[in-house]
């Protein structure tokens, strides 16, 4: 059965040429990094080359490029040293839809150690209120940290404009720009956002590598002590393989991005509408006019998302559920709760997130596939059986 992976907000393929740029450092030039001999240092060429493919995506200083494991460590370490560098201040600015990593973290410092969570709230179309946001700041206020762009929903977020005014504020601000790296242009020399986190594999690299960039002069606390790599900003081995794996992606990532903005975005817009076109008691959650150009969040009324899941898992579509059903929760998503979408749509939602590797073909086959199984499912569920409300194809934001 081929496999229909509209996955990519989850993780992505690894691009073919990253692999290839990646092989000769498992089992030929396998040195280590920090090593005095020829042969350890010519892989830490490789990763300075990586340093500065990273930066360029971002538009910084490759010094100003961190390695990390991935995008929760990169949050970890960005909200804790800011806390850590300013131990009087004790209060915290994030959102109400941002990433487990953030929330569960914030949660833990306000119960374990006393921290005060501000979350910001978002009206329907999943927007933040910046006058809300203004009255958050005080002046112990340690950090703001607000997502570039949501993985659910796919929603752009002006952190641009909300790293300005944390400045003007003396504040410090991060953005988890895991979803946004690689999809749209982001130049860190032309806004005061003080720190940023990306992942290697929401970018066609490999799972298990990540970058915090961290703004010079910014007082930097360290998360992981040990050796002295990264500057000593990042203690242990390097992880050669999955840095030189992700400076290729960045590379690449710069080389499509027109790509992601107008062939992805075109497969986003022809799965949304011809999925609106033939499935009534559809909407789109999120705010239709700045997205990424990858994402469609569409809830299907009367049904439940983890249903649908697997009906289209038995037909080789790769998707993900807008609910937590999936993980044992009966509650639907905190980003769809947070934007009050109705109950009996916030458990149907589904999100789709495409790469440029998918095709047209995918597309429609998909078009094909789902209405039947939404209408199966419909048949089944005692909240539509002959009572469905009147069709609704538009997003709220219309």
């Amino acid at each position: 059965m081929k496999i229909i992976y509209m996955d990519n907000n989850a993780t992505t393929r690894v691009d073919p040429a990253v692999f290839e740029e990646m092989k000769p450092y498992f089992c030929d030039l396998y040195g280590n990094p920090s090593s005095m001999h020829r042969f350890g240092g010519q892989v830490g060429i490789r990763l300075r080359e990586a340093r500065a493919r990273v930066a360029a995506l971002l538009h910084c200083e490759p010094d100003e490029i961190i390695f990390t494991s991935c995008g929760s460590e990169s949050d970890n370490t960005a909200i804790r040293s800011a806390l850590s560098a300013q131990p009087d201040k004790r209060h915290i600015i994030t959102t109400r839809v941002e990433h487990p990593a953030i929330l569960s973290l914030c949660k833990f410092l306000e119960k374990k150690e006393g921290y005060d969570v501000t979350c910001l709230g978002t009206d329907e179309n999943g927007r933040l209120d910046l006058d809300e946001y203004r009255e958050a700041i005080r002046p112990d206020t340690a950090i703001v940290s607000v997502m570039w762009a949501n993985n659910e929903t796919g929603n752009i977020y002006p952190v641009e404009e909300m790293a300005a005014i944390a400045r003007k504020r003396g504040v410090v601000f991060h953005t988890d720009a895991v979803q946004a790296v690689g999809k749209i242009p982001i130049d860190l020399g032309a806004t005061p956002i003080d720190m940023l986190s990306l992942s290697g594999h929401k970018l066609h690299a490999p799972k298990g590598v990540g970058a915090l960039f961290v703004r010079k002069r910014l007082p930097f606390r360290p998360f992981l002590i040990g050796g002295h790599q990264e500057r000593s900003r990042r203690a242990g081995t390097e992880n050669t393989t999955g840095i030189i794996a992700l400076g290729k992606a960045c590379e690449l990532a710069m080389a499509h991005m027109d790509e992601e903005n107008t062939t992805v975005k075109a497969l986003r817009d022809r799965l949304e509408t011809g999925l609106l076109e033939r499935i009534p008691d559809a909407i789109i959650n999120g705010d239709r006019s700045n997205r990424l150009p990858n994402t469609t969040n569409i809830s299907f009324g009367y049904v439940e998302g983890e249903a649908i899941l697997l009906m289209m898992d038995q037909m080789g579509i790769c998707a993900s559920s807008g609910s937590a059903c999936t993980s044992g929760s009966l509650e639907p998503s905190h980003v769809l709760r947070a934007m009050g979408v109705p109950f009996t749509f916030a458990h149907g939602s589904i999100r789709f997130s495409l790469s440029r590797f998918n095709t047209e073909a995918e597309v429609d086959s998909v078009l094909v596939t789902l209405p039947t199984v939404i209408e199966n499912l419909r048949k089944l569920s005692p909240f539509s059986a002959g009572k469905t409300a009147p069709a609704c194809t538009k997003s709220f934001s219309e």
